[in-house]
């Protein structure tokens, strides 16, 4: 069996939570090449761009982006309220007939 026996501790290697040198890397280069594509306004021209250009790829972004960035203090905890509001309409044979030109309401037909 391959491996470190069971209750000895882990040696060599890569430490736990070292991102990898490629990942760090590739991860630089986009976001060197968005800079560049962006011109003056840099990463956030380039979003912008982005944001009109391809709504679904953006957004598609912003959602993976989105949790990382609304999280509450230990502290001071967010605190969130949802309201729901629910609006029924009546049924069409229930809605008033519109008004008629030259006929008062008092002659015009009950809904049915």
């Amino acid at each position: 069996m391959a491996g470190r026996k069971k209750g000895h501790p882990k040696t060599g290697g890569r430490k736990t939570g070292t991102p990898n040198k490629l990942t760090v890397a590739l991860k630089e280069a986009i976001l060197q090449a968005a800079n560049e594509a962006g011109g003056k306004k840099g990463l956030v021209g380039y979003l912008t761009k982005q944001a009109v250009s391809q709504p679904s790829s953006f957004l598609a972004l912003l959602g993976r982006v989105l949790p990382l960035t609304v999280a509450g203090d230990k502290n001071s905890p967010l605190n969130t309220n949802v309201i729901v509001r629910r609006v029924i309409y009546p049924p069409k044979s229930l809605e008033p007939e519109p008004a008629k030109e030259g006929v008062p309401p008092v002659l015009m037909s009950p809904p049915v």
